[in-house]
């Protein structure tokens, strides 16, 4: 869990997914669009990947990719990410945490 959290921590939008996830490849390309630039982890690319996605299901991110997090914090996976973008809140959550400027 703190491997999460510090990784977590040192961008300003995070997103934990594996390299063969569909939702996870539409997902950071939404945050290209709005024109972030997230710090990306792949955990099947990772060697503590099995662990690191254990500890992301105890953060209720079930399945546990794609995983967001901005600011820091757990925002959900892509459910919670298409809505937040359809309600128009994405973008400001990005720019509070400075992951976009404007």
């Amino acid at each position: 869990m703190d491997k999460i959290g510090d990784l977590a921590s040192k961008k300003a939008a995070v997103i934990f997914t594996k390299s063969s996830c569909f939702m996870c490849h539409s997902i950071k390309a939404l945050f290209y669009d709005i024109g972030a630039s997230p710090e990306i982890h792949e955990l099947d690319q990772d060697p503590r990947g099995k662990e690191m996605e254990w500890a992301l299901r105890s953060l209720g991110c079930n399945p546990c990719v794609p995983a967001v997090f901005i600011g820091g914090k757990f925002v959900g996976s892509s459910k919670d990410i298409i809505s937040l973008q359809i309600d128009g809140s994405l973008k400001q959550m990005l720019i509070d945490a400075k992951a976009i400027w404007f």
